[in-house]
Order: structure tokens, then C-alpha cells, then sequence
């Protein structure tokens, strides 16, 4: 009688869920509905009303950062949904003026996709290992990564709404140049001040509100 030999097969990996990551990006306040809506109130007020505080300060704002923070906590659809109502709000009820239709458009926009992104980086860090909101989050890549992030929203911002505020009023793409060069210095501010704010103060407020969530 001829024994056949069996073929070793290869064991199936067993994937064993990160028990302890699932429980810290649970919420179960942000289940409830009623607590959603309260959040984004609060946070579109926070974001409306520090605009203002800041109004008179040239290029200094916790605006951006504000709306960022909101869509990282609760996601992109509220995330945009905060950034959409407290622009209008901000932009449309400005102390130097309401923005001009085109600007506005832009402006709502902006601040729109800025509490998407906020939601995007959220769940991107959320994947790695080395976010880790219980501890601390003053971490090189943590830091780093929010920092270019910030530069980048804010850089965009500044070349996009003088592009607008160049083709709506001065008629001509051959103004944008030296129209951009002309708010160079309060540019640089601008997009220094977020960079600074997304590195120093943005992670310290990701820490204490997910405790106080999560």
C-alpha cells in the first residue's frame, strides 16, 4: 500500500485586534446624538468668537485652528458642517466689513474642506501605532506632520483668496504678483502663526479633549 504524503499547508494568520487602541478612539458621548449637535454649537461658537478676540491682531488667528480641531474630534462630516456655518458667521458679520460674493464663496469653501482635512489627519494618525492621545502627543511626527499641515492650509489660503480678491477687483492676472508681493510680510505672519499654533498648541488640545471624550 503506497503512503501519500500530505502537503503542509500554510496556517492562516490570525489577526488579533488592538483591543486597547478600539477602546481609546471609542466614544461613546459621540454616539449620541444630542451631544453632537451641543459639540458643534460649541465649537462654532468657540471658532466665531475667537475670530473676533483676534480681529484687530493682523494675520493672528485661531480661526483655522479652531475648525481643524473640530473636524479631528468629531469627524468630516461635522467637521465641515463647523467650518461652513462659522465662516459665514465670521466672514459675513466681520468688524471691517463683510467679504465681497466671490471672496465669500472661496472663504466658505476653505474653511469647509479645512475641517474635512482635520477629520483626514485624524484617521490617518489613528492607523499608526505611535499616536497614542492617553500619552503624551508632543512627539516629533506627531508635531511635525500637524506643522506642514498648517503651513500648507494656510499657504493656500493666502495665494488662492489674493488670486481671487486680484480677478474680481483689479480685472488683471498681471496684478497678482505684485499685489502678493506687496502682503509678503503679513503672509509670512500669517502662515508662521498657524504653523507655530498647529505644533504648539494644537496637539495639547487634541490630548485634553479626546480625555475628556474617550
Amino acid at each position: 500500500m503506497e503512503l501519500k504524503s500530505e502537503v503542509n499547508k500554510p496556517s492562516e494568520q490570525v489577526v488579533i485586534p488592538d483591543i486597547e487602541q478600539e477602546k481609546e478612539n471609542h466614544s461613546v458621548w459621540l454616539e449620541r446624538n444630542s451631544f453632537r449637535i451641543a459639540l458643534i454649537s460649541t465649537f462654532s461658537a468657540l471658532a466665531i468668537v475667537l475670530g473676533y478676540l483676534l480681529a484687530h491682531i493682523p494675520n493672528i488667528e485661531l480661526f483655522t485652528l479652531t475648525i481643524f480641531l473640530s473636524g479631528f474630534i468629531l469627524g468630516k462630516r461635522d467637521g465641515m458642517m463647523i467650518g461652513l456655518l462659522s465662516s459665514f458667521i465670521f466672514c459675513y458679520f466681520n468688524p471691517f466689513g463683510s467679504s465681497p460674493l466671490p471672496l465669500l464663496a472661496f472663504q466658505l469653501f476653505h474653511y469647509s474642506i479645512t475641517g474635512f482635512l482635520g477629520a483626514l489627519t485624524s484617521d490617518l494618525l489613528q492607523r499608526k501605532k505611535s499616536f497614542k492621545p492617553s500619552e503624551d502627543l508632543y512627539k516629533f511626527s506627531i508635531v511635525a506632520l500637524l506643522g506642514i499641515i498648517g503651513a500648507l492650509i494656510t499657504t493656500n489660503f493666502q495665494i488662492f483668496s489674493s488670486f481671487i480678491y486680484v480677478l474680481s477687483f483689479l480685472g488683471s492676472l498681471d496684478e497678482f504678483l505684485p499685489y502678493f508681493l506687496t502682503g509678503s510680510i503679513f503672509t509670512a505672519i500669517h502662515i508662521i502663526g498657524n504653523t507655530l499654533g498647529f505644533i504648539f498648541i494644537l496637539p495639547g488640545l487634541i490630548q485634553l479633549i479626546r480625555k475628556m471624550l474617550f
